[in-house]
């Protein structure tokens, strides 16, 4: 080991707090003081790394009744007892945050650690190894607090948290990013495909407020159909019109790695990666079966569809069809109680609209840039998130060394 690095337990460097119960009719409000943190919402897209958004908010008068602290901002929460705490999910953290009596918090001292160095050492533990019980494992503070690792001097542990922070950064920055493009492509679909703005406008006498070409190729007057009120000469037709519908292949689970030319889609999202493909191009991955059924994930790059998904492959015009498709609502759709599934047959028959070849042109032509954009920022985090996960136990260990760590911090912006 290093020189100036010193062996610590746990229990010298944080607080442990267990989390609190929380009263069935607090539960439920969308805004409130502080956020209240169940084991699910590890699971939201927003809270990867850190925690920064809830289902659950409570007042300062909740806060009282349940007579509970929040854990201050730095705080390492993470799933005490349960299957969950086998997943090894630790999130940071960013404000005063309440969480449940399913999870405990590691609250760093100030003195002793730097609060970010601290989510990544701690990361570095698998607690299913210290974890007690067998049907129902649980964490106990005791175990916790005597695990024993080595740390550096507070600059280098500064340093460590920079480097691997700018990289996780840069992530959510991107994942950020998404977000406000996805928020553009749904806006515009909404106007033209379902609010029919430009085609109200027009009928009333109003610029459309579009290019002229393009406005041109628009109705002016909307007439009834089985969807309600649509533009006249636009169709009601079913999916499989316009995209075909297949099943997804079993994927050998050798054959599915951490890195990988391909991703490979099953029902709830990314399970991996791989060398091999059951669709090339575009792609959209439909969960056909179990709690996910009805979720859409989709790529340009060719993808393995696993068996408990569909895949859609557009005929024509993706990015509508993928559009279109995020429109739906599949409840209606599910069959089955203690599995539910959605068929082919059901997915195939789904009524969508049909607007004219020149506006489906347009439209896709406009939307097709956004997506490439969004599908490039998820590569980069993607390579963004190996490179962290490659320099991580090198840094934490004390093999790799930031070098005149003080200097280093100094030059950062």
């Amino acid at each position: 080991m290093a020189g100036e690095w010193s062996m610590c337990a746990l229990g010298t460097l944080c607080e442990f707090r267990a989390g609190s119960v929380f009263k069935p009719h607090l539960q439920g409000n969308a805004t409130g003081a502080f956020p209240f943190v169940k084991v699910s919402d590890m699971n939201l897209p927003a809270n990867a790394i850190c925690i920064r958004e809830a289902n659950n908010w409570v007042s300062q008068d909740d806060l009282r009744e349940l007579r509970a602290t929040p854990f201050p901002p730095g705080t390492v929460v993470f799933a005490k007892i349960g299957e969950a705490l086998r997943q090894n999910r630790l999130r940071q953290l960013v404000r005063e945050t309440l969480i449940d009596n399913n999870m405990m918090g590691a609250v760093p001292r100030a003195d002793r650690v730097d609060p970010r160095f601290f989510y990544y050492v701690l990361s570095q533990f698998d607690f299913s190894d210290i974890a007690q019980g067998t049907a129902l494992p649980y964490l106990t503070v005791s175990a916790l607090s005597d695990l024993r690792l080595a740390i550096p001097p507070l600059t280098e542990q500064r340093a460590i948290a920079h480097i691997l922070g700018t990289l996780d950064d840069k992530s959510d920055l991107n994942r950020r990013m998404n977000e406000t493009l996805e928020a553009m492509a749904r806006a515009l679909f909404q106007s033209w495909f379902v609010d029919f703005d430009p085609v109200r406008a027009k009928a009333e006498g109003r610029d459309p407020g579009l290019p002229k070409p393009l406005g041109d190729l628009l109705p002016d007057r909307l007439v009834d159909s089985e969807l309600g009120e649509i533009p006249e000469g636009w169709e009601v037709v079913a999916l499989e019109v316009i995209a075909s519908i297949q099943g997804g292949k079993q994927l050998p689970t050798e054959k599915c790695q951490p890195q990988g030319t391909h991703t490979v889609f099953g029902a709830n999202g990314i399970m991996g990666y791989t060398e091999q493909s059951t669709h090339d191009g575009f792609v959209i991955a439909f969960g056909r079966v179990g709690a996910y059924c009805g979720s859409i994930h989709w790529t340009y790059r060719g993808a393995w569809i696993n068996n408990n998904a569909s895949a859609v492959v557009p005929l024509q015009w993706p990015e509508f069809v993928l559009q279109s498709m995020l429109n739906i609502d599949f409840d209606s759709m599910r069959i089955g109680s203690a599995q539910p599934f959605i068929p082919n047959s059901a997915l195939a028959t789904a009524r969508i609209l049909h607007p004219s070849e020149g506006v489906l042109d347009a439209y896709c032509s406009l939307i097709r840039m956004l997506r490439l954009t969004q599908c490039g920022r998820e590569e980069e985090s993607r390579t963004l998130a190996a490179l962290r996960d490659a320099l991580l136990p090198r840094l934490i260990s004390g093999e790799l060394r930031v070098k005149d760590a003080e200097r280093f911090l100094e030059l950062q912006p």
